[in-house]
């Protein structure tokens, strides 16, 4: 496989849009192995070349993922996202929650409720009292930047 292509400028450009390819190595289809417009680093563009392999040149799933550097899992995720989104939709997103979803008003406040009552009390011994109280499992850091951010807000 041929150096994946040097232009610092493109590099910091992929990486500050967060479309840089984790694993360019991993891309062997020929389209990037024999022409530079094809760049194995921009993750959207490799796979938008997956899908139109797919799509167009009627290639199998396995054999478009296995040549892009991709599972077939990450397929079928991108033909959703491209379905629902168009490109943007194969701009890497970060997973998981994007805020504190257990820690609600409710229970912020019970946690400086308990905290100014027993100034005392550990992140992990106010978890355990939202488990009583509310069912729900925190992790004790969770509940340190709450009550963190808690205190910036007050400011």
């Amino acid at each position: 496989m041929p150096a994946p292509k040097r232009d610092p400028a493109k590099l910091h450009a992929l990486r500050e849009q967060g479309s840089l390819h984790r694993h360019p190595a991993a891309v062997t289809d020929a389209l990037f192995q024999q022409n530079p417009f094809f760049d194995p680093r921009d993750v959207v563009q490799v796979k938008y070349e997956m899908l139109r392999r797919v799509e167009i040149d009627q290639a199998s799933v396995s054999d478009a993922a296995a040549a892009f550097g991709f599972s077939r899992p990450s397929f079928y995720q991108a033909q959703g996202a491209f379905a629902e989104q168009g490109l943007a939709g194969l701009l890497p997103r970060k997973r998981g929650p994007r805020h504190a979803h257990k820690l609600t008003a409710e229970v912020i406040a019970f946690l400086a409720e308990r905290r100014s009552a027993e100034s005392a009390l550990s992140a992990a011994q106010l978890a355990q009292h939202v488990h009583r109280h509310f069912g729900l499992s925190i992790h004790p850091r969770s509940i340190e930047r709450g009550l963190r951010d808690m205190k910036k807000k007050r400011r």
